[in-house]
């Protein structure tokens, strides 16, 4: 296993009226992250607020293309980014206990907090696919190039790991500097991480490596 210092390539925020960040997505362009009764969007080349949507937003969030999914509390929802509607919920399987959230190939993968766990589900029907078990608190997690990587966070000890989709045999860990947590996770596709850091109400990039 490959075992590495986290490179944190930049620090956005604090965003004015967020004390606290949860879910974090990327739609190609901009950044969206949860902060409890709303979803916000920045742009990672300038850092800047750009728009915000009313909507609960407690835990992961994650964009498959067209629509963005948002964890509020027990369940799933499917929302128009144009216009915020939310058009549809499906119950998360965490029951309220669920952290990270991001999308793969057709279908929702979510992590569940305490459990150690991350579900592979329908995202149409919140039906459960495959479960992946890990032995750290799970708060974030997302797919990228094939490699699936989640977040971990417990007390003041905070991680990246890039994990077999498969087994969920631990293949690389990224250690973030101590208290340094993350509460969320997305890739940009490339090099960057996008990481929500809590109550600290920022998002951190950290570099991924090749």
């Amino acid at each position: 296993m490959k075992h590495s210092a986290a490179e944190i390539l930049r620090e956005y925020g604090p965003f004015p009226g967020v004390e606290r960040v949860g879910g974090v997505s990327f739609d190609g362009k901009n950044v969206w992250f949860a902060s409890g009764d709303r979803l916000n969007a920045f742009d990672p080349a300038s850092g800047q607020s750009l728009r915000s949507i009313d909507v609960a937003a407690h835990a992961g969030t994650a964009y498959d293309g067209r629509h963005l999914f948002q964890l509020a509390n027990d369940r799933i929802q499917k929302i128009d980014p144009d216009t915020g509607e939310v058009l549809s919920t499906i119950p998360a399987p965490g029951g309220g206990r669920d952290s990270g959230l991001t999308w793969a190939e057709g279908t929702l993968w979510v992590g569940q907090y305490r459990e150690r766990k991350i579900h592979q589900i329908d995202p149409e029907t919140g039906a459960i696919l495959r479960t992946i078990e890990s032995n750290r608190f799970v708060t974030g997690v997302t797919w990228v190039d094939g490699e699936l990587w989640h977040a971990t966070w417990e007390g003041d000890d905070s991680d990246l790991r890039r994990v077999d989709p498969q087994t969920g045999k631990v293949l690389e860990t990224l250690d973030m500097p101590a208290g340094m947590g993350i509460s969320g996770l997305e890739s940009d596709g490339g090099d960057r991480l996008f990481c929500g850091g809590g109550s600290v109400g920022v998002v951190r990039a950290v570099r991924r490596p090749r």
